[in-house]
């Protein structure tokens, strides 16, 4: 991947605000590097994570309760500071009459997450994709994440994760489906 030269020296730049020397030994490649990160960090803007839910499964052998995928690992950065948001991710639907390969949930997960992001938005985003493009019964996600933002700078509170949930559908209006899915996702 060619890195553009006007990137590198916007990074060169910080570096040196920062107060160290770009063109020092260990900071030479520095600036390739970090573009390069950056370009995979932010992966999701290329993507359209509602592709991953065009291949559904009709055939499901009358199965019409929850389906839920827990412990979704994922990163992700905050737009107000640029660090990382390291988290996990809980996703259930209700299906009407089909699935989604499981991988897929994960899928719609990360292509959100590799954009700059708060956790609130990336929260209602995944949830409004699959209410839109699987049309099921109900979805629920659960978001529980660590912030850089607040945990190595500001007000420097190490240990603290931030939940975050939306609701939609059954899981929303029925507090019996609410609560037994929140159950099944550990909270």
């Amino acid at each position: 991947m060619v890195v553009p030269e006007e990137v590198q020296d916007a990074i060169r730049t910080l570096i040196r605000w920062s107060g160290d020397d770009p063109e020092r030994e260990g900071l030479i490649d520095t600036p390739r590097r970090v573009a390069r990160a950056w370009y995979e960090y932010c992966q999701g803007y290329g993507e359209d994570p509602a592709v991953h839910l065009s291949r559904i499964f009709e055939e499901v052998g009358g199965y019409n309760e929850v389906v839920l995928l827990k412990d979704i690992p994922f990163q992700s950065h905050c737009e107000h500071h640029m660090a990382p948001i390291i988290g996990k991710a809980a996703i259930a639907y209700l299906p009407r009459n089909h699935v989604v390969g499981i991988s897929k949930l994960a899928r719609v997960l990360h292509g959100y997450a590799r954009r700059l992001q708060i956790q609130e938005r990336l929260t209602a985003e995944v949830a409004q994709c699959i209410w839109d493009n699987l049309k099921p019964i109900g979805v629920a996600v659960v978001i529980e994440a660590s912030h850089a933002c607040m945990t190595a700078r500001g007000v420097r509170t190490p240990g603290v994760n931030m939940v975050t949930s939306r609701m939609m559908g059954t899981f929303l209006e029925d507090e019996r489906s609410r609560k037994e899915v929140l159950s099944l996702m550990g909270y």
